[in-house]
């Protein structure tokens, strides 16, 4: 029974994240609601899970609002922890595993989490970090056994979930309270967490499905991390939603992404550009059964004209559209809509449902079609805050809209057509330059993978566009080669200055390219030129 009126009331009309499992048990208790390796677990079994931590980790003394530090690859015990967290509201924060030990760290001593849950093989990297968390008095990890680590006794996470009433948890929850904490990868600062509310991911996964068109039972292949936003948020929570199956991988490999796309009738994934040239590039991936995606996501970057129809081929039945969006306001906000995935395949697409984009200028001033500026978000996905930041926050809601650092325009159909970070556009020559517009013309060369492309101090110029390619498998390219393609293509004081072709990039845990690397490691290229 409810312990006062005031939670009796509450539970009638929340929003609750928490509750969206709850809801999907009660109609589909029996259908397998996430596969992790050779390990499954139903509805039924994953809502009584979730209550049993939920109400361990209120018998252990946390309140709501309190912080748990999830160090976890995509995992049974990483949406458990999840939905216990969003039923006892609490907030929950999966570490970045792209991150420095430091700046793990550092995250979680910002959020000051009481209670540590670590996946067994990340246990080693896990030992390290007791010892900067003051804060730290619990931690639980998925081995078999107690052990020690940083100085800790280390429970297991079997015996807290056991140690909890399958009973609901029936704790007072607002609409705005925070259910999730996500750290930005961080470029030249400390990484900045992210606060979202249970309205704000609810809302979210209605949004998601809406665009989607997700059917019941749907089969969701998850191999990007779920500490991403667009994982958990994007996939995960959506499927849940709706009764689905979320298919869960360690990471990336083509042959077994392959291989479960064809094994569970997967409807829908997101990879990146460089996750499909891989399928592309391996006979025994690029043999399986596709005929059942539907819906097939590309994201963090675009894909030369080439490879998407390779892709369109590779999946027959499937809309193989671009979406995007950011932590700070939870993804999918804008994506290309199947009719358009051709003609605006280079577009970031148009608004998703609930979301509001405009183009802003520096003063205020919303834009009207075709006219470049910053692009602008309203709706419900909004994050909160950032945590332990308030003038970043009231930048970042700066006339009443949240801004998102790009620069796009937007056309008469509503397609967004991104520019460039703000911070990566190149000033060369007394010109502005898109990074991103000489990347995707270096992409459009048959030898080229992928593109990074920067702008580095030089004295005649102020920036020099500077680009780094990775080629295709058995591919060959020379830098003339490639600046002569550029010449040919585009504006001769867009032409980068120099190109180096380099085995990989330096990344985040997502996959995105860190560019801010890029430049530190040849800030000096130019010096002696």
């Amino acid at each position: 029974m409810p312990t006062s009126p005031e939670v009796s009331l509450n539970m009638i009309d929340r929003v609750s994240v928490g509750d969206i499992l709850t809801r999907t048990s009660d109609v589909f208790p029996n259908n397998i609601a996430m596969v992790d390796g050779d390990r499954t677990i139903t509805y039924r079994a994953f809502e009584d899970q979730a209550n049993q931590a939920a109400n361990a980790l209120r018998a252990l003394g946390l309140t709501p609002g309190e912080t748990v530090g999830l160090l976890a690859r995509n995992c049974l015990e990483l949406m458990i922890s999840y939905m216990a967290c969003a039923k006892a509201n609490l907030v929950c924060a999966p570490v970045n595993l792209g991150l420095k030990p430091h700046e793990m760290a550092y995250c979680l001593k910002d959020c000051g989490a009481r209670v540590l849950i670590v996946e067994e093989s990340l246990a080693e990297a896990g030992k390290g970090l007791p010892a900067h968390l003051p804060a730290l008095e619990h931690v639980y990890w998925t081995g078999s056994t107690t052990t020690e680590g940083g100085g800790k006794s280390w429970k297991t996470f079997e015996s807290l979930v056991q140690s909890g009433s399958t009973n609901p948890v029936e704790v007072l929850t607002g609409d705005r309270d925070p259910v999730q904490l996500l750290y930005t990868s961080g470029t030249t600062a400390n990484p900045k967490g992210v606060i979202t509310s249970h309205l704000a991911v609810t809302m979210t996964a209605m949004s998601n499905t809406i665009a989607n068109q997700t059917p019941p039972q749907a089969s969701i292949l998850c191999t990007l991390p779920l500490f991403h936003c667009t994982a958990i948020n994007a996939l995960a929570i959506p499927t849940i939603m709706t009764g689905g199956k979320l298919v869960l991988t360690k990471g990336f490999d083509a042959k077994e992404c392959a291989r479960l796309i064809e094994e569970h009738s997967v409807y829908m994934f997101v990879f990146l550009p460089m996750m499909y040239q891989a399928v592309l590039a391996d006979p025994e991936a690029r043999s399986r059964d596709f005929s059942s995606v539907r819906r097939a996501f590309y994201a963090m970057a675009p894909m030369a004209e080439p490879v998407l129809k390779k892709v369109h081929e590779l999946l027959p039945n499937a809309d193989v559209v671009l979406g995007s969006g950011q932590t700070e306001f939870t993804p999918m906000t804008c994506m290309i809509r199947p009719e358009h995935q051709w003609s605006k395949a280079g577009s970031w697409g148009s608004a998703a449902p609930l979301t509001r984009v405009a183009i802003m200028d520096d003063e205020g001033n919303l834009l009207p079609p075709g006219q470049s500026g910053e692009i602008v978000y309203r709706g419900p996905q909004s994050m909160t805050r950032y945590f332990n930041l308030p003038e970043a926050t009231t930048e970042a809601f700066k006339y009443g809209w949240f801004h998102s650092g790009d620069i796009a325009s937007i056309d008469e159909d509503g397609a967004i057509w991104f520019t460039d970070r703000k911070k990566d556009v190149i000033k060369s020559g007394g010109e502005n330059v898109a990074s991103i517009e000489v990347e995707r013309c270096l992409m459009g060369h048959p030898a080229v993978s992928e593109a990074a492309v920067v702008g580095l101090p030089h004295d005649r110029w102020g920036e020099a566009i500077t680009a780094n390619v990775i080629l295709l498998p058995d591919a060959t390219a020379t830098e003339s080669e490639l600046i002569d393609y550029c010449k040919k293509n585009i504006a001769g004081f867009k032409v980068p200055k120099a190109i180096m072709i380099v085995e990989a990039f330096p990344r985040t845990g997502t996959g995105k390219i860190q560019k801010h690397m890029i430049r530190k490691d040849l800030e000096g290229h130019y010096s002696d030129k």
